[in-house]
């Protein structure tokens, strides 16, 4: 193989020259008439110009229009792990940041859920501040209590239906006040067939983006 190559450069080599050397015995001798100027190439066509389209907005989590009521909810900033949206459900101003699990197991392990969210609400019209929700994506089993685990301490919560809400409404303000400061938040839950769950929340970005919401969501 290597061979062939070898002869078909060397055939192309010398058709090459051979093809040049009879273009330039071809070529009339003297007289400036005689010499033409060789055609210039034709312009490279100009780069097509880059789309400056803006791209679709990204569509809000349907958890995220759940929790504004059934009204479209808007996305006023990502702070990392942590969504910031304001809505208007009824002409009542409601705002809340929302998180998915960083990490989920159960126990039997691989038992089938809907996706789990965290919630920090904010309702004025309600008098209700930094009011904190789970929705665990399963049924819960009634009456079970749950808990959620951040800066050292637990926190209990009772259940209804899908969603988990603290328990001592007295501590609210302190467990808020350590999920700012935590790396993370660990919630644990029971469905109604008996699994057990596990689901830790990344914190990084809540503390901004509830700052933000605070500055948006003014009583």
């Amino acid at each position: 193989m290597l061979r062939i190559l070898t002869f078909l450069v060397a055939v192309a080599a010398l058709c090459g020259v051979t093809s040049v050397a009879h273009a330039q015995s071809a070529a009339p001798k003297g007289g400036k008439d005689a010499a033409k100027e060789a055609p210039k190439p034709a312009p490279a066509p100009a780069p097509a110009a880059k789309s400056t389209a803006a791209k679709p907005a990204a569509k809000p989590e349907p958890a995220a229009t759940a929790a504004a009521g059934g009204a479209e909810p808007t996305l006023i900033g990502q702070f990392g792990t942590w969504g910031a949206y304001t809505a208007a459900p009824n002409g009542k101003k409601v705002c809340f940041a929302l998180a998915k699990p960083s990490s989920s197991k159960t126990n039997p392990p691989n038992r089938p859920r809907d996706p789990a969210y965290a919630f920090v609400s904010t309702r004025p019209a309600e008098r209700v501040v930094n009011e904190v929700s789970i929705m665990i994506g399963y049924a819960l089993k009634p009456g079970s209590e749950s808990s959620l685990e951040v800066g050292g301490s637990s926190f209990a919560m009772y259940t209804q239906g899908d969603g988990l809400w603290i328990k001592n409404a007295a501590e609210e303000e302190q467990m808020v006040s350590a999920m700012r400061k935590s790396a993370d938040v660990t919630v644990k839950g029971v469905s109604a067939k008996g699994t057990e769950t596990v689901d830790v929340f990344s914190l990084k970005g809540l503390s901004q983006a509830l700052d933000r919401l605070a500055q948006d969501c003014k009583r």
